[in-house]
């Protein structure tokens, strides 16, 4: 069974690339997108039609209701899912999306944590001011790596070692990370800035003419603002226009500019967080996937 990743900054012509692919390979999709992978939320995350699905088997799209909790825990899940069934079905498996965080924590694994109960995060509390010298005096090794003014990690320094008993150091030894997927074939798509751009404001001008606006407007009025996913580019930007603060032009050019700082990030992240791995246009992936 082949397992392959299809990384790109958002618009750069994964989707269409994994479908085509999948057909090719004869494989399921696992959809890499922390959008997607909700319901109703379908012309803000631009995810693909049945039609554009062409029959080919999605897990990861239309998982989840908008307000339910989503973390790499829930896509670990999704992920065992799709190649437990796709092994079943004597299938390769294609993973396609724009948040390399997910595959990143799947390829090197997360470290256990135990459940923090409430008496231990009260201690915590109380403890705060001194933590730095008690981390000093128990567990000199992780106090060497951090500022003393560093309280985040302070913090959960304390919560690991009130919770067990154990100080971190130990702890994370004693507790190793195991990766989720091995033998990964990576792939990422290469794409000019100036035709990236083109191509995020096309698709932004296709999401407003398709009723982005009227599915924002649906969306505040069923879950209100407070889920995660309302925050998301292209909701928050909507929500601003329902607001009155942004005219229909305005919306969109915020929308451009906003998508298109989320391609540089993505793109800043799969560069420095992953392993040599291919890079080229579509054509040479696509080339280069099903010679293999």
């Amino acid at each position: 069974m082949r397992e392959i990743a299809i990384l790109g900054p958002t618009a750069s012509g994964k989707t269409s690339l994994s479908i085509d692919l999948a057909h090719k390979l004869n494989a399921n999709i696992l959809s890499l997108d922390s959008l997607s992978i909700y319901k109703e939320i379908d012309i803000a995350s631009a995810k693909p039609t049945c039609k554009e699905m062409q029959g080919i088997k999605h897990f990861g799209i239309d998982a989840l209701q908008v307000d339910d909790d989503f973390n790499v825990v829930v896509f670990f899940e999704l992920y065992k899912e799709a190649k437990k069934l796709s092994k079943k079905e004597g299938k390769n498996l294609i993973i396609v999306g724009g948040t390399g965080f997910y595959l990143k924590s799947m390829i090197d694994g997360v470290s256990y944590k135990p459940e923090i109960t409430k008496e231990t995060k009260l201690k915590v509390a109380n403890s705060l001011t001194q933590g730095y010298s008690l981390m000093s005096e128990f567990d000199e090794l992780y106090a060497s790596a951090i500022s003393k003014n560093d309280t985040y990690r302070i913090e959960k320094w304390l919560e690991i070692y009130f919770q067990t008993g154990v100080i971190p150091s130990r702890f994370f030894k004693q507790n190793k990370r195991e990766p989720i997927i091995k033998n990964l074939e990576l792939f990422e798509i290469a794409i000019d800035k100036e035709i990236l751009r083109e191509r995020i404001t096309l698709r932004t001008k296709i999401m407003l003419n398709d009723g982005l606006i009227d599915e924002v407007f649906f969306l505040e009025n069923k879950y209100t603002r407070a889920p995660n996913p309302m925050k998301s580019i292209g909701i928050a930007e909507t929500l601003s226009f329902l607001d009155g603060d942004l005219n229909r032009d305005e919306l969109k050019e915020k929308i451009i500019t906003n998508t298109a700082r989320l391609a540089k990030r993505q793109k800043t992240f799969n560069s420095s967080q992953f392993e040599e791995h291919f890079i080229g246009s579509v054509a040479e992936i696509k080339k280069f996937i099903v010679r293999g």
